[in-house]
């Protein structure tokens, strides 16, 4: 099976972390920048075939942009709770995970991605049903972080939950509720999974019920609520700078 993979970015990283997964790379015809000619150089080293074709063919391949460059590439690998659980044995750092309840915009998904390898979290945990995968969009927004935080699929989030609690982390997750604790007033600098829910309905029920504690992020009154990928970096970030001992 072969997937595509579009943008210089997520390309790029492809190359420089992953190239065996690249079979070929299509250029469209008449580009000829810095960009192009660094992974004309890259391809050309690890003998990745690439070509110039029309700009036609790169839009039938996707509707998304492109920026003029396609990439055929093998399917990321698909990571278990299996792999979850051997990625914090093995750890040497406090562990942070975020898990992502049924976030089911590819864009959202992959720009949580991105701030999680930012913020340097060991997985990023979704559900198999009622959630965004690793499409092409995902990894063009992730732009190369696709390919730096492993991405886990579980077939039920509560029992992850309740596995990571047996595993020493706290649970927190991120609520649209001004009665739960402000983020800025929630420890985290603990073992660590953040939980975000979707775009429209927040973190199930169910799975508040398996949190440790709830967190919410104070905005002024004429706003209702953050996207979810934005709410998710804030929260990342705020823990972040709860982990490094950063107070201004």
């Amino acid at each position: 099976m072969i997937d595509i993979c579009f943008g210089f970015n997520a390309i790029m990283q492809i190359l420089k972390q992953e190239p065996k997964r690249i079979t070929e790379i299509l250029l469209q015809n008449g580009r000829n920048d810095s960009r192009i000619n660094e992974i004309k150089q890259l391809a050309k080293a690890e003998k990745i075939k690439f070509k110039g074709v029309d700009k036609q063919l790169l839009n039938k391949l996707t509707s998304e942009s492109h920026q003029g460059i396609i990439a055929k590439v093998s399917p990321i690998e698909s990571l278990t709770a299996k792999d979850l659980f051997n990625i914090l044995d093995n750890l040497d750092a406090k562990p942070l995970i975020l898990i992502l309840d049924g976030v089911t915009d590819p864009h959202n998904l992959g720009a949580c991605l991105r701030t999680a390898a930012a913020v340097g979290a060991h997985a990023v945990v979704v559900p198999k049903d009622r959630s965004a995968w690793l499409t092409s969009t995902v990894i063009k927004v992730a732009s190369g972080a696709a390919e730096i935080v492993p991405l886990i699929r579980v077939s039920n989030i509560s029992q992850i939950i309740d596995r990571l609690k047996q595993q020493g982390l706290w649970i927190v997750g991120s609520v649209c509720n001004n009665q739960a604790r402000s983020i800025y007033k929630t420890d985290m600098t603990c073992p660590l999974a953040l939980v975000v829910g979707s775009e429209d309905k927040g973190i199930r029920k169910l799975t508040q019920d398996k949190c440790d504690d709830l967190a919410f992020i104070p905005i002024a009154d004429s706003v209702n609520s953050l996207n979810v990928s934005v709410a998710t970096g804030v929260m990342l970030f705020e823990a972040a700078r709860q982990r490094s001992g950063v107070t201004k």
